[in-house]
C-alpha cells in the first residue's frame, strides 16, 4: 500500500468574503476524484478505532474502501446500515473529537476526513434517479409513538421501522428536523438537505403529524393507551440567560429566537418572508459554542457591520467545531476572549447600547475539565452595541415532565433514563437526546436514538421493564 498523503484533500469553499453576505452554503463538496483520492488515505485498519469513537458505530473503513474503490452504491448502503442522515452528520458532527481524533493517522499526520467523505456519498446518492432503501423486517404488528422529530427521534423511527414496527412522529413545530431546521443556519445545514433525509424516513414508512404539541395536544399517558412504546426525543429548546441588570433592554434575543426566526421562519428573507428580525449593526453574541458561532455568523449575513464574539474563556477553551471557529475567523467575526458580561446599559428608548463587560484571566480546571475564569478585578469595560445574542446554552420545556407522571426528572428538568437502554422510569417510555443530556451534540443524540431503538425492541418483543 503507497504511503498516505500527510494532509487532507481540502473541500473547496466559498470565498470567505463573499459568503459573508449570503446565506449559501459555505463547503462545495467533493467532486468523485477528490473523494476517492482522500478515501485511498484510509489505512484500512484491521481493529479500527474510528469506529468506536462513532456515536452510531458507522462502519468507517468500509465505506471508504468503497468508495476507493469506485463502488458508490455500495458505499451508501454500507453507511446506512447504521447512520440513515449521512449528509447531516457529514455536515454537523464534530469529527475531530470523534471518529477523526481517534484515526490513526492522526497521530502522525492530518487524519482521514471522514466527515467530508460521509457527505460526498450522501450527496451523490441524492444526484442519483433511485435511493437505497434499507432492509426492513416483517411486520410486527406493534405500533411506536417518536416525540419529536429531531435527530434523536427520527433516528429512532429509522430503525424501528427496520424492526417491523409502525411508527408515528409527533413534531410540535410546522415543520420536521427539530434543531437541523431551527437552529442551524442555512449556510451551514441547507433545509433541503434536512428535507430530503426526513423524506427518507418517511418513505421507509414512518407516519409524520406536525403542529402536534405533545403534553398539551395529548399527554404521554394517553399516546400510551394506542402505542405500545413511546420516545421522547423533543429536545431541549428553552434558553438560558445570564440574569444580568438590564436583561429586559430591547434588543436583547436569545440563541434561540434568533436563530429560529432567522432559520425555520426564513428572516433572512424579508420581505419574502413576512418574518421580521432586528437587523443590528453591532451585534455581540456571548457564548462560545456551536451555537454562538451560527449567531455571530448569522448577524454578519443579516448585515452588521460588525459581528463580535463574547467568550469568558480563551479560544483554547472553545467548544464549537473547530471548522465553524475558522470560518467564523475567516469571515472577520470579531472574538473578545477572556470577556464575561455584567451588565446591560439601555438608551432612553429602552434599547440596549452598550455591553458592560469584565477581563477574565484562567485559573484551575473545573468539573468540564477546562480552566476556570476568574474575574480581574477594576478591569471593567463597555463595548457598544445595538443588538445581543445570548447562546450560553437550553435545557429542556417543562411541558412533557409536568404532564407525565411517574417520569424521573433531573435537576435541569432533563429526563433521567439506564444509559445504556433509554429506558425512563415509566414503564413504555424511552428517551435521549437533548432532552436527556441538555443541549448537545446531532450525532450524540442519534447515538442515543439508536440505544433506545435497540431497547424499544427488545421491550416489544418481551414486555418486560
Amino acid at each position: 500500500m503507497p504511503k498516505p498523503s500527510p494532509t487532507k484533500t481540502r473541500m473547496r469553499e466559498q470565498n470567505p468574503e463573499a459568503r459573508g453576505r449570503n446565506f449559501d452554503e459555505v463547503p462545495l463538496g467533493y467532486s468523485l476524484e477528490e473523494a476517492q483520492a482522500e478515501a485511498r488515505r484510509c489505512l484500512q485498519c484491521k481493529k479500527p478505532k474510528c469506529v468506536a469513537g462513532c456515536p452510531v458505530e458507522v462502519d468507517i473503513p468500509g465505506f471508504i474502501q468503497q468508495i476507493a474503490e469506485g463502488n458508490l452504491w455500495q458505499a451508501i448502503t454500507v453507511m446506512k446500515k447504521t447512520n440513515m442522515l449521512p449528509a447531516i452528520c457529514g455536515r454537523v458532527c464534530p469529527q475531530e473529537t470523534q471518529c477523526e481524533g481517534v484515526c490513526v493517522l492522526a497521530k502522525k499526520m492530518e487524519p482521514v476526513a471522514v466527515g467530508n467523505l460521509e457527505r460526498f456519498i450522501a450527496d451523490w446518492e441524492a444526484e442519483q434517479a433511485e435511493c437505497v432503501m434499507c432492509e426492513k423486517l416483517p411486520p410486527t404488528g406493534k405500533k411506536v409513538a417518536v416525540v419529536g422529530a429531531g435527530p434523536a427521534g427520527l433516528t429512532v423511527a429509522g430503525d424501528c421501522i427496520k424492526f417491523g414496527h409502525e411508527v408515528t412522529i409527533f413534531e410540535a413545530l410546522h415543520k420536521p428536523g427539530g434543531v437541523l431546521v431551527y437552529g442551524i443556519p442555512e449556510f451551514r445545514l441547507p433545509k433541503s438537505i434536512v428535507k430530503r433525509e426526513v423524506d427518507f424516513v418517511q418513505e421507509m414508512g414512518a407516519k409524520l403529524v406536525c403542529n402536534y404539541v405533545v403534553g398539551a395536544t395529548r399527554t404521554v399517558d394517553e399516546l400510551l393507551e394506542e402505542f405500545d412504546a413511546v420516545f421522547i426525543g423533543s429536545g431541549a429548546g428553552r434558553p438560558w440567560f445570564m440574569g444580568l441588570p438590564g436583561e429586559n433592554s430591547l434588543g436583547i434575543y436569545s440563541a434561540n429566537e434568533y436563530l429560529t426566526r432567522s432559520n425555520l421562519m426564513k428572516a433572512y428573507l424579508f420581505p419574502e418572508y413576512d418574518t421580521p428580525i432586528v437587523r443590528g449593526k453591532r451585534v455581540a453574541t456571548i457564548g462560545g459554542g456551536n451555537v454562538a458561532m451560527d449567531s455571530a455568523r448569522t448577524a454578519l449575513r443579516l448585515g452588521a457591520d460588525e459581528s463580535i464574539v463574547v467568550y469568558r474563556r480563551s479560544r483554547q477553551e472553545m467548544p464549537a467545531r473547530a471548522a465553524e471557529i475558522h470560518h467564523a475567523e475567516e469571515e472577520g467575526i470579531k472574538f473578545e476572549f477572556l470577556t464575561n458580561p455584567t451588565r446591560y446599559i439601555a438608551d432612553g428608548d429602552g434599547w440596549v447600547k452598550e455591553l458592560e463587560c469584565l477581563r477574565m484571566e484562567l485559573g484551575e480546571p473545573d468539573a468540564s475539565g477546562r480552566r476556570r475564569p476568574v474575574p480581574i478585578p477594576g478591569s471593567e469595560f463597555r463595548v457598544p452595541v445595538d443588538t445581543v445574542v445570548v447562546a450560553i446554552g437550553n435545557s429542556p420545556n417543562p411541558l412533557i415532565p409536568n404532564t407525565t407522571p411517574g417520569l424521573e426528572i433531573g435537576k435541569r428538568g432533563t429526563i433521567v433514563v439506564t444509559p445504556e437502554t433509554g429506558r425512563t422510569s415509566k414503564k413504555g417510555v424511552f428517551a435521549g437526546g437533548d432532552i436527556v443530556t441538555g443541549a448537545a451534540t446531532v450525532i450524540l443524540a442519534m447515538g442515543a436514538g439508536r440505544i433506545a431503538a435497540n431497547s424499544m425492541n427488545d421491550y416489544l418483543k418481551t414486555r418486560e421493564w
